[in-house]
């Protein structure tokens, strides 16, 4: 066999116990080498004297990470073809494995998640690890379990915790799958393999029951009860997912299963399964899962052998939301922080804030007191640069102010060792103006973290034409160790994800001052998958950073910037979004929002002043025409960002817009989406509004040369 493509091995030990190991690295994926060959040693094991039982179990303490991703989208563009329904769940699984005379039992360590729990699901018995991850996340990729999991959980679990781990995708640990009946048994891992090893030799001798798990009802809610179950989580997940289809498929098939029993909801998942994997939906988010995988990966930089820095200590600038947001992540993942702040009033607030991040997660339960006290004691405060004589990184977070920031550095410089990254956490400022007055340039780095920066899952590593490589690649490693994703972009305005986005509100704008109504907007654009609209989304950032942001993108791309005085005519009224309770929607206490009939008068004066006249076409719009005109101009800065090569590739403005922005990732990312729609419709489109609403509209060269030879945006 060929050692890098993935394999299982055989090993019968004197006991008469054949050890069949799944081989496949990094995670024992079930490629089809490896289920292939899965079948093979089984079947031909089965046929031997010598071969008493079977104990299935996965190399370098891991049972297996699922089926092998990379095929579907080999299987979906054609490379490879499609397995006939059923060839995994019924001809291997369960034809050779659960109806063996002989029996199998699974000995599961590390993570058994997909495929690789629907492997052991179909074994007569399950010993785990106790920190053994096990789950079926296939949701999350568009599709359902399909090797057999949608019939094997319920039978193993029951049926309300059996939908509740598919629709959520949260795999559960060990000890908690032996109190679910999951697993029969735990081992600590060098145990492991010989407590199954025994086990597969009682079950043989009868010690045990020899139960098929497709067979087993003792867990099964009855019928009448099971029909409420069913019904109740079609109306959750309507409720929670509007857009999605696979979700009530999975309970479809689930309860095809039992009505009709465990042959025919194999037949009915085979099927699904084969129709979900050409869905869009599954494409998207089979693209989400690689993008998000690939952007650690940036040519000249990542491909030269550098190996990242160790960085242990880390000093930032400044303790409000961002600075002790930064801080907060950080010292989550062991790293020393040094924050500093100007007087000793802002330093108590800053570490206040990174206590109060800390303590809500002792509150919901994610978090021990002792591990609160050992996580809190890596943060010291200080008011001076004497402590950074030793530091390993900075990143500044302090006001957006050029001479303010200008002066940081200058100090930054005198007082850091030289091998020390310089970072800032600007989302405006030009670096090359940060860096102007040092002789740092090499070592200076945008670091972007999005609001708030323990939680959102993005971060922008921002390069100028000097940083060099090994800072990017020390970054870069710093992002993964505090559980970010990591995106490379280039210097510019608005860096990649607030560039791409400056169209999202400014078409809003234009679209109400020229008669569209503020609420149907925000519930097209909610509807369409959004977290929330435009306008919900002002009121959530306040006034003063929309006005601070917009203004810097109006003053350098004058003419593609859509000027409306209606949020500063708001603001000068004392409405300021949801912290003054005003803004587009007025809140409640519990900060609920509600829409306002006072903000017509707004856009009344705010009209008048753009010179603008109602366009009775705009008042009546479909929600398709809206997210149509408030997304295609953001689809075209996206052309322009990757055009000018800010961004690396289009999969990288895909996941920034996923993870920046909140866009939904089953529509697979922003020019991932547009080009399902097609560069020739949406240029189209943007040509005809330019005609009538001016220049804000007007498509790029890149788009409009995309589109003249009906190619697709990604340049492959």
């Amino acid at each position: 066999m060929n050692s890098t493509k993935g394999r299982t091995t055989l090993d019968v030990g004197a006991d008469g116990v054949a050890i069949v190991t799944i081989i496949n690295p990094p995670v024992n994926s079930l490629s089809f080498d490896v289920l292939n060959s899965l079948k093979d040693t089984c079947e031909q094991a089965l046929r031997r004297d010598d071969v008493k039982a079977f104990v299935i179990t996965g190399a370098q303490g891991k049972f297996s990470g699922g089926f092998d991703i990379s095929a579907f989208g080999k299987i979906q563009d054609k490379s490879i073809q499609a397995p006939k329904p059923g060839f995994v769940s019924l001809e291997i699984l369960n034809d050779v494995v659960a109806a063996a005379k002989k029996p199998f039992v699974a000995a599961v360590d590390g993570l058994a998640l997909g495929g690789g729990l629907e492997v052991a699901m179909v074994s007569l018995s399950r010993i785990s690890t106790p920190n053994a991850q096990l789950g079926l996340p296939e949701l999350q990729l568009g599709i359902i379990p399909g090797f057999g999991g949608t019939q094997a959980l319920p039978r193993l679990v029951g049926i309300a915790k059996a939908l509740e781990m598919m629709l959520t995708s949260k795999p559960v640990k060990g000890e908690e799958a032996l109190s679910l009946g999951l697993v029969d048994a735990l081992a600590s891992p060098n145990e492991l393999v010989n407590t199954a090893r025994q086990w597969a030799l009682d079950i043989l001798e009868r010690r045990r029951p020899w139960v098929i798990t497709f067979y087993k009802t003792d867990k099964l809610e009855p019928l009448g009860e099971a029909r409420e179950i069913l019904k109740f989580a079609r109306a959750q997940t309507r409720k929670r997912a509007p857009n999605l289809k696979h979700p009530l498929v999975c309970i479809d098939v689930i309860e095809e299963g039992i009505v009709s029993g465990a042959r025919a909801g194999l037949w009915k998942e085979a099927e699904a399964f084969q129709a979900l994997l050409e869905s869009d939906t599954c494409k998207s988010l089979v693209h989400i899962f690689f993008a998000q995988r690939g952007t650690t990966k940036v040519p000249g930089v990542t491909d030269l052998g550098l190996k990242p820095r160790s960085i242990k200590k880390v000093a930032i600038l400044g303790g409000g939301l961002m600075g002790s947001g930064i801080a907060t992540a950080l010292i989550l993942s062991n790293y020393q922080v040094i924050l500093k702040e100007v007087n000793d009033k802002f330093l108590q607030a800053g570490i206040g804030r990174v206590k109060g991040n800390l303590q809500s997660r002792v509150k919901k339960g994610q978090m021990s007191q002792e591990k609160f006290e050992k996580t809190l004691s890596l943060l010291k405060g200080v008011l001076d640069y004497e402590s950074f004589r030793d530091v390993d990184m900075v990143i500044e977070a302090v006001i957006e102010n050029v001479s303010l920031k200008q002066q940081i550095f200058s100090d930054l410089e005198k007082f850091c060792p030289p091998h020390c990254i310089l970072g800032s956490n600007t989302s405006t400022i030009d670096l090359n103006l940060i860096g102007e007055k040092t002789r740092s340039q090499d070592r200076i780095i945008g670091a972007h973290f999005f609001s708030p920066a323990h939680v959102m899952p993005l971060l922008e590593i921002v390069r100028t034409q000097k940083t060099s490589p090994q800072v990017i690649v020390d970054l870069l490693d710093v992002g993964k160790k505090i559980r970010k994703t990591p995106v490379v972009v280039g210097n510019c305005t608005g860096f990649a994800v607030n560039r791409m986005f400056f169209p999202y509100t400014q078409a809003a704008l234009l679209l109400v001052e020229c008669g569209s109504d503020v609420y149907q907007i925000d519930r097209a654009i909610t509807k369409f998958g959004m977290p929330m609209g435009p306008f919900r989304l002002c009121d959530l950032v306040g006034f003063g950073v929309a006005i601070a942001t917009g203004g810097q993108f109006v003053l350098n791309f004058p003419e593609r910037t859509y000027k409306s005085m209606l949020i500063p005519l708001m603001q000068e009224d004392k409405r300021a979004g949801e912290t003054t309770r005003r803004g587009f929607y007025v809140y409640d206490e519990k900060r609920k929002a509600s829409p306002d009939p006072e903000i017509k008068k707004y856009i009344e004066k705010a009209r008048e002043l753009s010179g603008v006249t109602i366009d009775p076409k705009l008042t009546k719009m479909s929600d398709k025409d809206i997210v149509e005109m408030i997304f295609f101009p953001v689809v075209n800065e996206a052309c322009r960002v990757l055009a000018e090569g800010i961004a690396v590739k289009a999969a990288d403005l895909d996941i920034s817009a996923v993870m920046g922005m909140g866009f939904p990732p089953y529509r697979g990312g922003i020019i991932f989406w547009a080009d399902t729609l097609g560069s020739k419709y949406i240029c189209a489109r943007l040509e005809e509004w330019s005609k009538s609403y001016g220049g804000f509209f007007k498509p790029c060269s890149y788009l409009a040369e995309r589109a003249a030879k009906g190619a697709p945006l990604v340049r492959f």
